[in-house]
This record gives structure tokens, C-alpha cells and sequence, in this order.
């Protein structure tokens, strides 16, 4: 499994929800990954509102920070104006903050690689021109 993951919500609500169609995919990826994966405040803020419903949902993504599984390195503070960038550039798309953070964050680790279910991120560009590599189910 490579290093530099960038999580994004869909594959950590997947983990977290059994009955998510991708459960076992993104299970199987947490597991082979080296911790801490990489995300960003936005990505926990979706995954906690999507998972309110779930009995213990927002628990476990904050379980998943405290035992070191999630890290958090992105700052938006310091990356305001390029994320402000990319959400207009692809506004017809539209980009989400989260999204927007992620292609921000492979950006600033070119080594980085999207754990993702959005396919939006093969039509999503770092530095305007350059594929953002990913891990997707078939």
C-alpha cells in the first residue's frame, strides 16, 4: 500500500457504516495502509455529519484521530487563498471545501494520493494540468 494517503469522506464513511455499499473496500484499505492517513478538517466535518444518524457515528471518526489512525497536517488558514482558487476554478463541477482541500493537499506532497469514492477527483487538476493520482473500487 502506498504512504501519503489523503482520505477523503466517502471511503471513511464506508469504514465506519457496515451497511455503506464500499464497507468492505475501505476497510480493506485502512487496514493495509501505514498510519496516520493524511485529511482535513472539512473531510471529518462532512464524515460526522453524514454518520449523525449512525448510534456512536461522531465518536467514531473523533476515535479514529485519537487512536492516530486520521492525522490532520492541512491548515486552511494557510491555504485559504489556493483553495479559494480551486473552488471557483471548477465551480461548474462544483468542488466542495473538502475536495478542494484534498487537491490542495496533494499539491503541497506531490507524493499524495486521494482515497476517494468521488470520481470528481479524475476530472480535478494539482498545479491546473496534472492528474491527481487516486485509490477507487473498481
Amino acid at each position: 500500500m502506498r504512504e501519503g494517503l489523503a482520505v477523503d469522506t466517502g471511503p471513511l464513511v464506508a469504514l465506519l457504516n457496515a451497511r455503506e455499499r464500499n464497507h468492505r473496500w475501505a476497510r480493506e484499505m485502512f487496514e493495509a495502509a501505514t498510519p496516520p492517513l493524511a485529511t482535513c478538517e472539512a473531510v471529518i466535518t462532512e464524515a460526522c455529519y453524514l454518520l449523525r444518524e449512525m448510534k456512536g457515528g461522531p465518536q467514531a471518526v473523533f476515535g479514529l484521530l485519537e487512536r492516530g489512525v486520521l492525522g490532520i497536517p492541512f491548515r486552511l488558514a494557510e491555504n485559504q487563498d489556493a483553495v479559494q482558487a480551486l473552488m471557483a476554478r471548477y465551480a461548474n463541477v462544483p468542488m466542495s471545501l473538502a475536495d478542494a482541500c484534498l487537491v490542495r493537499m496533494t499539491e503541497l506532497d506531490p507524493k499524495a494520493t486521494v482515497l476517494t469514492l468521488d470520481g470528481d477527483f479524475r476530472v480535478y487538476r494539482r498545479h491546473a494540468r496534472q492528474v491527481i493520482p487516486v485509490l477507487m473500487p473498481d
